[in-house]
């Protein structure tokens, strides 16, 4: 390999086979991958990726996403604190949402202060979702997840009293998740991004009419609970999304991902429901336009 190549792990992945019927990203970064946004709809509209939900983390990237949604027809957008956000603002916790890192404590009035311009931005038309919202356990403190939670609450009513999707960020708190929802009453379009629930969750998620959004790692080797849920998961509740340009499906695990790569997730998932790539498209294209409102 010359020594100015790029290894492997670094490389972006090859242009998957096109889709014959287009579909939407329901959830992504661009903020946060190579290139311009241009380059990025361009190659994903060459592949059948027509349509991509920019999803906001925090304050900075919230006002991004609805700007670019403003700037293309295209992309729509959604606002949050991401979970880990909370407890980094009312606590400083080096642990928050990793772009911004550590910051001093602004208490419960600082998180008021940032939900307040969420909710500023969630009243804009081109924004369609309040999220990624919910809980994250993975590393969080009692302290920690009691700001998760009021903030998580802040968000469902928000999304409420705009009529927007609300869009969960779910890890390790599934339990909690479901309560806070049900105790705070769903808004009507509610999706659980990068779903990772097992089968007996997704039966609850749909007696509930939440959507389940899968990405990238219903591929993977030891995400069998993911594909059992995709399984029973009913199909007008099912959307696909990349996370990018996190959770880049096999066999490119571990290299950039980006919405182009949508196909690959399509293809995996339509094997697993047993059905054609075509329907499975055709579906997550309404899914997607009916759980934003687009």
């Amino acid at each position: 390999m010359p020594s100015n190549a790029p290894s492997d792990k670094n490389a972006a992945p090859p242009l998957p086979e096109p889709l014959r019927v287009p579909v939407a990203d329901s959830h992504t970064h661009l903020d946060m991958q190579s290139g311009t946004v241009e380059e990025g709809l361009a190659k994903a509209a060459s592949v059948g990726v027509t349509t991509v939900v920019q999803v906001g983390c925090d304050i900075n990237g919230s006002r991004w996403a609805a700007e670019t949604a403003a700037a293309y027809e295209n992309v729509h957008a959604t606002v949050a604190l991401h979970p880990n956000e909370a407890p980094r603002i009312v606590l400083g916790d080096p642990d928050g949402w990793s772009r911004q890192g550590a910051r001093e404590p602004g208490g419960e009035a600082g998180l008021d202060e940032e939900l307040a311009e969420i909710d500023r931005l969630a009243a804009l038309p081109q924004v369609k979702g309040v999220g990624e919202t919910g809980l994250d356990y993975f590393r969080t403190g009692p302290e920690g997840k009691e700001a998760q939670e009021r903030s998580f609450r802040a968000h469902i009513e928000i999304a409420k009293r705009h009529g927007k999707a609300l869009v969960i960020h779910d890890r390790d708190a599934h339990a909690d998740v479901l309560r806070v929802l049900k105790e705070e009453g769903a808004p009507e379009r509610t999706v659980f991004h990068c779903y990772s629930g097992d089968a007996e969750m997704a039966e609850i998620c749909a007696s509930a009419g939440y959507y389940m959004s899968f990405a990238g790692n219903v591929t993977f080797k030891n995400a069998q609970n993911l594909r059992d849920a995709l399984a029973v998961a009913p199909l007008e509740l099912v959307l696909v999304e990349t996370d990018a340009p996190f959770l880049t499906p096999v066999p490119y695990r571990g290299r950039p991902n980006a919405p182009y790569l949508v196909p690959v997730t399509v293809r995996a998932m339509a094997a697993v429901r047993g059905i054609d790539e075509d329907t499975l498209a055709t579906a997550l294209a309404a899914n997607t336009a009916h759980a934003f409102g687009y």
